[in-house]
């Protein structure tokens, strides 16, 4: 084996040991949208929450990833999904 190949393997195995040990030479986070942040307090899936809210799953992954933005009856629901996702749940069992 050349000697590229064992220092490569070295490191490998030195970087898989400290990240075993919690010393991980970055973590990244990912911030939940206001939206998915909901979702998630709810227990519900994308779909789940579309058909509550009537709209399709594929809006509401547009909504959850910023690439649209919930206008009228759907921007006060979701509104009311993030400060009381209670009555999202009131509303299922209905």
């Amino acid at each position: 084996m050349d000697k590229e190949m064992e220092q490569f393997q070295k490191d490998l195995l030195k970087s898989v040991r400290q990240m075993k040990a919690g010393k991980a030479a970055r973590k990244t986070q990912v911030a939940l949208s206001p939206i998915a942040e909901a979702r998630s307090r709810l227990g519900m899936s994308q779909s789940e929450l579309a058909d509550l809210m009537g709209v399709s799953t594929r809006t509401l992954q547009d909504w959850e990833q910023g690439r649209r933005k919930p206008t009228g009856a759907a921007q006060t629901l979701l509104r009311v999904a993030i400060a009381h996702p209670e009555a999202l749940l009131d509303l299922k069992a209905a």
